[in-house]
């Protein structure tokens, strides 16, 4: 199946593999159109919504039963894009200074301790997993797509989405609310909260100016 042949008509719509396929394209194109910085002011919650959407064909794929491939061992899928370092950049640029994020890698082990995250690093692995399981799509190893994706959403891109949704849509509502963040270059969980409460204020009205009006997200009004 090649790139001519990727939405051909003939394909059933409502199949499974089109339906996950399509999802996942649709991610790509449309996030790493994001990363070109065109529209800054949009950037946020345009990576919520499509995030969003991945994680709904993401939980398809893991409400699935187990997708067995046809080979024992994987197809060479091919060289991997050489782009995916400067899309990291990218996103890094584009989400300063709220690229940094606390997160607990499995809430499932007692006391956890939280650890630093990017949503840049997020976002690039993320396009990185898909892309793989894209390419043998594309080659007409539609089994061995599936599989991939599904593995690899439980074993890496799922809770790095997941991760990436919460981190997106909580800086969102911190933007929209007006409510400082502990560091204006992203949550660091190396430093201490400040505890001065005029030190948390001026952060936010800091964190309005320097985060919300270059992105285009107009707080809350008072």
């Amino acid at each position: 199946m090649s790139d001519a042949t990727l939405h051909d008509s003939k394909q059933d719509p409502d199949d499974f593999a089109v339906q996950i396929a399509d999802q996942v394209e649709s991610f790509i194109v449309a996030v790493t159109e994001v990363a070109k910085g065109d529209e800054p002011g949009s950037a946020i919650p345009y990576l919520l919504l499509e995030v969003s959407q991945l994680l709904l064909a993401g939980g398809r794929l893991g409400a699935h039963e187990d997708i067995v491939p046809d080979e024992r061992y994987e197809t060479d899928a091919g060289p991997e894009p050489d782009d995916v370092d400067e899309l990291r950049e990218r996103f890094a640029r584009l989400l300063d200074p709220a690229d940094v994020y606390s997160e607990v890698f499995d809430p499932y082990v007692p006391r956890s301790e939280p650890v630093a995250c990017r949503i840049s690093d997020d976002l690039a692995d993320i396009i990185t997993d898909l892309r793989h399981g894209m390419a043998h799509y594309r080659a007409g190893r539609v089994t061995e797509a599936l599989w991939w994706w599904q593995f690899s959403y439980f074993s890496n891109w799922g809770p790095t989405a997941s991760a990436a949704l919460r981190a997106l849509q909580s800086l969102l509502a911190h933007i929209r609310t007006e409510s400082p963040l502990d560091e204006l270059d992203g949550l660091d969980t190396d430093t201490v909260a400040v505890a001065d409460v005029s030190l948390e204020e001026e952060a936010g009205r800091v964190m309005a100016q320097e985060i919300a009006a270059p992105l285009g997200v107009r707080p809350v009004r008072s």
